[in-house]
């Protein structure tokens, strides 16, 4: 996500780096270049405007401690400026009040409502130990119910639904089921058009009305654009929803949308679709968010990704053995798997400080899951005693994943190295198994067809 903008706001700070001090006129310069950068990458022209005033008016007489480069100096303000132009703050749902919580998602048709409402669900039932139930209040889309209940059936989650009904009765019968089986947590799935009309707003506000709920939150799709920012300006004047939920913001390249919403709406961004799978939802950060953009990383999420799939015994069983360097192909076939759960390596990767701006950081996820068939080819004794991977062995291993020879030394070879570094990991380093060198060993493996 946001790789375009990423990768040319680099460029801008590498060029600045070689100045000796920040002036007005490298300061308008840079400016200049940050201004075409943002328009091109779809970001509403008041909202860029607004922005390069502030950034100019704290850069520019900025007094620069000896410690930090003119560069660094305007990556500082940048930063606390996109932190400011993103909303500043996290913001989750407070769960005040009597239950049941309820939460309205609106949006048009094609933004991933439907799948967001049990994406949400889900995160809200792992993170805050909620009891959720999905209320299906779309009687219009084709499928759009059964489209409910199979996600809600894949997750564990039940579905009210009372068919092609009226929305609004549904919606208060959905409320008055949950008070009556101890749901704590409602979601309703309503309706939305392909384009705006009246007849969604007056439905929409008729059930805002009829069941009060406490979050509205608009559901946009970040891919959209400049077209996602003017729908949900038009959803809040009339409907004054309470925050945005952006899906498809793993395949935003350009981030206009996630950049310009907040400005133009007042409303804050409160979580973000990075995925198709149903845990793929993350709360948004804007900090956390702007120091991906800025090639920082975001090692906070990385953590925060860790302690979802380790626990604590696991943790120190793992740490244990990097310490005494018995960590062995087994181990790293179950590290994998769990590398795996943690969401697209290219992503984690980029959380890592610095490493989005190597050259070799893009990785294919394809490669763990060819390394995958190679260690699961291989028997339980192989991988705890490698040495035993004879000629004979590795041509058995060769056809049962589907790979070549030359791919099996690779890995082993690779893992070797690897085993060798392992054992001076100790703490988080040990939860992340080795995720850089990992990496590094899937890089290695692509001059061998991996």
């Amino acid at each position: 996500m946001f790789e375009q903008l990423s990768d040319k706001l680099e460029g801008i700070f590498k060029r600045l780096r070689g100045q000796s001090q920040l002036t007005e006129e490298n300061v308008s310069e840079t400016l200049r270049e940050i201004r075409v950068v943002l328009l091109s990458a779809d970001v509403n022209f008041k909202t860029t405007k607004e922005f390069i005033n502030a950034v100019k008016e704290k850069a520019i007489g900025a007094e620069v401690l000896t410690s930090l480069s003119p560069g660094q100096v305007m990556v500082k303000v940048i930063h606390d400026e996109l932190v400011a132009l993103l909303g500043g703050q996290a913001e989750e749902p407070a769960f005040q009040g009597s239950p049941p919580f309820q939460i309205l998602m609106m949006g048009l048709q094609g933004s991933g409502k439907t799948t967001a409402c049990g994406k949400l669900a889900l995160h809200l039932r792992n993170t805050r130990k909620k009891n959720p139930l999905l209320v299906a209040c779309d009687v219009y889309r084709p499928a759009a119910i059964d489209q409910l209940k199979t996600i809600g059936k894949s997750l564990g989650i039940p579905v009210y639904d009372e068919g092609l009904g009226d929305p609004v009765k549904i919606s208060e019968n959905g409320r008055k089921f949950a008070r009556d089986n101890g749901h704590d947590l409602v979601i309703y799935d309503t309706a939305g058009r392909l384009q705006m009309d009246d007849e969604l707003m007056r439905e929409l506000e008729r059930i805002i009305e009829s069941v009060k709920p406490q979050e509205k939150f608009f559901v946009a799709d970040a891919m959209t654009g400049q077209e996602a920012v003017n729908v949900a300006k038009t959803f809040n004047d009339r409907l004054d929803f309470t925050g945005v939920i952006l899906t498809k913001m793993d395949g935003d390249a350009r981030g206009g949308a996630a950049l310009s919403i907040k400005s133009i709406t007042g409303k804050p961004i409160r979580y973000v679709g990075t995925g198709e799978k149903p845990d793929a939802l993350e709360v948004f950060y804007p900090d956390r968010m702007v120091s991906r953009i800025l090639g920082m990383g975001d090692v906070l999420t990385l953590v925060e990704k860790a302690q979802a799939v380790y626990d604590e015994k696991q943790a120190k069983v793992l740490e244990k053995k990097f310490k005494q360097n018995k960590f062995d192909l087994d181990d790293f076939l179950n590290q994998l798997r769990q590398v795996k759960k943690m969401g697209s390596l290219t992503d984690l990767v980029s959380m890592i400080p610095g490493m989005s701006k190597l050259g070799d950081a893009k990785v294919d996820d394809k490669q763990l899951t060819r390394v995958e068939a190679i260690l699961s080819s291989m028997s339980r004794k192989e991988r705890t005693a490698p040495k035993i991977i004879d000629g004979s062995r590795r041509k058995r291993i060769s056809l049962g994943s589907g790979t070549s020879i030359q791919e099996v030394n690779q890995v082993l070879k690779q893992f070797e190295q690897m085993q060798k570094m392992m054992k001076q990991f100790s703490g988080m380093a040990g939860k992340m198994g080795g995720m850089r060198q990992m990496q590094k060993m899937m890089q290695k493996g692509r001059g061998m067809g991996m």
